[in-house]
């Protein structure tokens, strides 16, 4: 399918988000960041911390409005920042998070059953016990577990397993978007691949779109459509997974990838991280997103896009 026949489900045009603004410690956090995610895709949003990736996630959920200082976030068409009422609830529902820690993002309290329904409860989605019981269910074996674990608490369980649950929290409103932020840097190395697996087949089941944020390129490329990188508030270079990941433009994105440790210990020895400088970005020269090649956009001026296109060929 062209990607002039793909649906666009959520796009960012512009954006700057400022926190603390007018005050003396003011952070500009997002700094013209324009991207889309078309319907069904996976959109992987990578940088160093502190570069906004988890600003930009959280802002699309309306967490942030009163930090936004321009741009707009569209969520099929409608401005997220106009949403009031009924609209918002409804908003709130097709447009989920997955939250970093697992541990943390669970109420201890309550016993599985309960935290999977929150949604359901708060939206009113089940006619009664039994039906909300149903569900929850339903959402445990979608995600790998199963009835017995209604009754036990989140303690009770393995991070990978926390991780289910917050996944089946999440899906139990019946969203259309979901924004994953790092859902797997607090678990095992053994235990990433079988979330990552599990969220790829969950999206072809159940036809989600994510933003998945991560710092770890490696792994965003395997789960990933498309790739933005971030650094200092701006998006420096999107592309196809492959084309970001196998054939980098942006000095950045080449030093992120030279920084992945190698499986080989031979290759390891002779890996050199390439260092960014990233005092280029303060020379004051004028850049924006340029398309180096079909879908490939490096943010960079007249002259340097030149360059990399020269390069490619």
């Amino acid at each position: 399918m062209m990607a002039e026949d793909k649906k666009v489900l959520v796009e960012l045009k512009n954006l700057d988000l400022t926190f603390n603004k007018g005050k003396r410690n003011a952070n500009k956090a997002i700094n013209d960041v324009s991207f889309h995610i078309y319907e069904g895709e996976t959109f992987g949003l990578v940088g160093e911390s502190g570069s906004g990736k988890t600003t930009i996630g959280r802002a699309i959920l309306k967490l942030y409005d009163k930090d936004i200082t321009g741009g707009d976030i569209l969520f099929n068409g409608t401005d997220v920042r106009n949403l009031k009422g009924q609209e918002l609830r409804d908003f709130r529902s097709q447009a989920q998070m997955i939250f970093q820690d697992p541990q943390a993002s669970l109420n201890g309290r309550l016993r599985i059953k309960d935290v999977v329904a929150e949604g359901i409860d708060v939206n009113g989605l089940a006619k009664d016990e039994a039906d909300r019981t149903r569900q929850v269910e339903e959402l445990l074996k979608l995600v790998g577990l199963n009835r017995d674990h209604l009754t036990r608490y989140p303690h009770e369980f393995s991070g990978g397993q926390r991780q289910r649950i917050g996944i089946a929290r999440a899906l139990a409103v019946k969203p259309k978007f979901i924004v994953a932020d790092e859902p797997i840097s607090a678990l095992d190395v053994s235990i990433q691949a079988q979330v990552v697996n599990l969220m790829k087949d969950i999206q072809a089941k159940e036809n989600l779109t994510y933003l998945f944020i991560a710092h770890d390129l490696s792994m965003v490329k395997y789960i990933s459509d498309r790739i933005g990188v971030m650094h200092w508030g701006k998006i420096l270079e999107i592309g196809t997974s492959d084309q970001v990941y196998n054939h980098p433009i942006h000095p950045y994105t080449k030093s992120l990838l030279s920084s992945i440790p190698a499986p080989d210990p031979i290759s390891e020895r002779g890996r050199t991280p390439i260092v960014y400088d990233p005092t280029t970005e303060l020379d004051g020269q004028e850049r924006e997103m340029r398309e180096i090649e079909p879908g490939h956009f490096v943010f960079s001026t007249e002259a340097e896009a030149a360059e990399y296109k020269n390069n490619l060929i």
